[in-house]
């Protein structure tokens, strides 16, 4: 590994202990398993740092680190060898909301799983990861304007979902984005 590479490591590296806790909150809202998450991350970091000397831009570090940890999650995702939710509810015999539940409200959580997963991921990062829309287009390598398009249509779909049970939910995460 040549000069640049090491510092990139070190940038990587820091990143990755800076970001951990929004990197786990997100592994944990695709897979609603603690173990699983964290093995996300886990892997995520592995791959960034053996890839650290392949970052360009060290400006983008965090960015380019925060792409690998949602590859990770949508690669967990496409091999079912996580449980869903009810079969972790099951697995684990507690009851929906149980005390570690890391969103409030499990109508919320299902809504959100109903979504289709870039849409699901644009309300994760905006409301969940308080990341600004110019920092969502970047991450996802996306226009600013088809972020936002995607947003409100995402919200439209979550008040659409939630009508039948707790709309009140659904209006709470739109308040917040205001």
């Amino acid at each position: 590994m040549h000069f640049s590479g090491r510092k990139n490591a070190a940038l990587i590296e820091q990143v990755i202990l800076e970001k951990y806790n929004q990197y786990y909150r997100l592994a944990y809202s695709y897979v609603h398993n603690e173990a699983d998450a964290a093995d996300i991350v886990q892997n995520g970091a592995y791959k960034a740092l053996r890839n650290a000397h392949t970052l360009q831009k060290p400006e983008f570090a965090a960015t380019w680190v925060y792409r690998i940890m949602l590859n990770e999650c949508f690669q967990a995702l496409k091999h079912p060898r996580f449980l869903s939710f009810e079969e972790m509810q099951e697995e684990s015999g507690k009851e929906a909301g149980g005390e570690e539940d890391l969103y409030a409200d499990i109508d919320l959580q299902r809504a959100l799983d109903a979504l289709p997963e870039r849409d699901k991921l644009v309300v994760i990062l905006k409301y969940f990861e308080d990341k600004k829309l110019e920092e969502i287009a970047d991450i996802l390598e996306e226009n600013v304007n088809t972020v936002k398009s995607r947003l409100y249509r995402s919200i439209r779909k979550l008040r659409s979902i939630l009508s039948d049970g707790t709309r009140e939910d659904a209006n709470r995460l739109c308040e917040k984005g205001r």
